[in-house]
């Protein structure tokens, strides 16, 4: 048994001070490590131990996302990913290979390299190097990229001013896109072309909708609020402008030079991917929500 010893007993740790810590934290989820103290009478670091070891608290950051989907949003995205699954597994690869898919993005004149892309071997003995920070240019264009499972079949500059609306998003279905296709896959016409796009409102416009009916194309269907469903965001724009990084585009014909660099330098590994990448997303939010779904059932039964 310890032998008694002088000094006055610890009272930082006593259930009183944890409970009413707990309360702190419990009313105001941003209270500092700092104003915890000062209301418990305690030291910054034992209120700083009490938090994180014993009671088990740590601060986190929200995870961000585009938009708070309602339950409305939620069953269509499982109802079109479920409809598009069963689809693909009638047809199999043919499906993939009718679509059509494309979007749009601004590209800078300049865009600067990222840190990781300018490191360089440097010997211990040579002097560090310094690099003044840059900014992206305020001149840019507007690129839209169609593209398939073989590659890009679609590069289209807006010209200067000049923004995408419905009417001409449907000139450029019709006397852009069209042709190119002919050219390149013109075996995707006998097929029948699937186009997928998001719903930005030159997509869905009515107009739009009537000149897609005149081409006889099928639009699959895109649920609202869903970019992880659309590849040319994920697996197309990101590697493309990493390419174009530390590159003085401000010339048109070299521009295009460039953009068609980088579009060889990803073929290989965005285009045939990316697809097929689509389909595990389509199958990760149906079985996410037939989860969810079951879980509920559960938790009704036992209530």
């Amino acid at each position: 048994m310890d032998a008694e010893r002088s000094g006055r007993p610890s009272t930082s740790t006593t259930d009183e001070k944890l409970e009413e810590a707990r309360a702190i934290i419990l009313t105001d989820r941003r209270v500092t490590v700092e104003e915890i103290a000062l209301q418990l009478g305690i030291s910054q670091s034992r209120a700083y131990s009490l938090v994180h070891d014993i009671l088990g608290f740590h601060k986190f950051a929200a995870s961000w996302v585009p938009w708070h989907l309602t339950e409305e949003h939620k069953r269509y995205r499982q109802h079109i990913c479920s409809s598009l699954l069963e689809r693909y597994n009638r047809e199999g690869d043919n499906f993939l290979n009718r679509i059509i898919t494309g979007d749009e993005t601004w590209v800078h004149h300049y865009e600067p390299e990222t840190i990781r892309q300018s490191m360089q071997w440097k010997h211990m003995s040579f002097p560090s190097s310094k690099k003044s920070k840059s900014r992206p240019s305020a001149g840019k264009l507007l690129l839209t990229v169609f593209w398939d499972s073989q590659g890009p079949i679609l590069e289209h500059c807006m010209g200067k001013g000049i923004t995408v609306t419905s009417v001409n998003y449907c000139n450029m279905l019709r006397n852009v896109l069209r042709p190119a296709i002919r050219s390149k896959r013109r075996r995707s016409l006998t097929q029948g072309i699937l186009l997928l796009h998001d719903n930005a409102c030159p997509h869905t416009a009515h107009i739009t909708i009537n000149t897609i009916r005149q081409l006889n194309w099928e639009v699959l269907e895109h649920p609202a609020f869903s970019p992880d469903l659309a590849p040319s965001d994920f697996h197309l724009f990101g590697p493309l402008k990493n390419a174009l990084r530390g590159v003085d585009l401000q010339l048109t014909m070299r521009w295009k030079r460039r953009c068609m660099t980088g579009f060889a330098v990803n073929h290989k590994i965005s285009f045939p991917t990316a697809l097929r990448s689509l389909q595990i997303a389509r199958l990760n939010v149906s079985r996410r929500r037939e989860i969810i779904l079951k879980s509920n059932v559960v938790l009704m039964s036992v209530t």
